[in-house]
């Protein structure tokens, strides 16, 4: 019972602190000392009664501090990087704006629960896209130029000779492009099936100035533009397909003859025993509403869910050609492959 309790608050906590990164509120007590709530609602243009209630929420949680004899709230240096500062790999803002639009598909999943019919991505309102780039985009930012490239065999080098690249299931392009930056000699296709995702990708791409280098287009993931390419990655991707031994097997038919694929997979457990923990819960809970759904809507052979495991990966990916399977690195969230024919 006390289990549940303690759920059930941070459930509707959640809502207020998906406002509060939404609304701007934690960004702006973010390196601003003790705040009365007539200052933060000043600094945020919101109105003072309605933050008041807000920050009450969030002391009650912990997230913030408050002074009663000086009637200030105070959000700490160490509770601004995880909820404030979207480029500190520590911040897990993104996983709250990702709740509204799952919540409101709770009536068409009960529906396919009953039925066994998918949830398509597309289902899904705009703010669960930006919430799920905004919440993988932090460990990319810190890992993937400095520590996941780097575990995969060869394949620094080729990058900044200048290498071909294609990036399957882009999303907003956060991946690619974060390639792009750290080596400019190389050249970077970014392919994804969902509409607004690629163009959200080419905004980017265009703000950043690397349009010249870098291209987003629709395609599946079983039928982007051949290349070859010295290197294909599906960033948290492989999970959510409903054929994806057909992606491996595209991507072994586009693979340069020495070229690898970078797979980079939740650091989940196949067994239910080994998801008794934050993470292994947060992901079951995401495979169970959005992953699973989502890979059913395609009418595939497999619908693996993101805690399908290392040898079920390594299976599929065999079975597309792929024979070379390495564990290139591993974090708290992620397992980063080097597969290889």
């Amino acid at each position: 019972m006390g289990r549940v309790a303690a759920d059930s608050a941070a459930a509707f906590a959640g809502l207020c602190t998906s406002m509060g990164v939404r609304l701007g509120l934690y960004e702006a007590m973010a390196g601003a000392g003790p705040l009365t709530s007539e200052e933060l609602a000043e600094r945020t243009g919101l109105v003072e009664r309605y933050v008041r209630e807000w920050l009450a929420a969030q002391v009650a949680g912990a997230y913030v501090l408050h002074d009663a004899a000086t009637g200030t709230y105070h959000l700490p240096a160490e509770h601004a990087a995880v909820l404030a500062d979207r480029t500190a790999p520590t911040c897990m803002a993104g996983a709250f704006t990702m709740l509204g639009p799952l919540y409101e598909t709770e009536s068409a999943l009960s529906e396919a629960y009953r039925t066994g019919a998918g949830v398509g991505w597309q289902a899904h309102g705009p703010d669960l896209y930006e919430g799920v780039a905004a919440f993988f985009r932090p460990g990319y930012d810190s890992m993937l130029v400095r520590e996941w490239l780097p575990a995969l065999d060869g394949v620094l080098d080729k990058l900044e000779r200048g290498a071909s690249v294609a990036d399957v299931g882009c999303g907003f392009g956060h991946s690619t492009l974060l390639m792009a930056q750290a080596f400019p000699n190389s050249r970077f296709s970014g392919f994804d099936f969902h509409t607004p995702s690629v163009y959200a990708a080419r905004r980017a791409a265009q703000e950043q100035g690397l349009s010249d280098r870098v291209t987003f287009d629709l395609a599946a993931a079983d039928d982007f533009p051949q290349g070859p390419y010295d290197l294909i990655t599906f960033f948290d991707c492989l999970h959510d397909l409903g054929d994806p031994v057909a992606a491996l097997r595209r991507a072994e038919h586009a693979l340069a003859e020495d070229g690898s694929c970078m797979v980079v997979e939740p650091n989940t457990s196949a067994d239910p025993a080994g998801l008794v923990n934050p993470i292994g819960r947060s992901f079951a809970s995401v495979s169970a509403a959005l992953c699973l759904p989502g890979a059913l809507a395609q009418n595939g052979p497999h619908a693996l869910g993101n805690h399908a495991g290392e040898e079920a990966m390594r299976r599929i990916a065999e079975e597309a050609g792929l024979t070379g399977w390495k564990l290139a690195a591993e974090t708290l969230t992620n397992r980063i492959y080097d597969v290889r024919r």
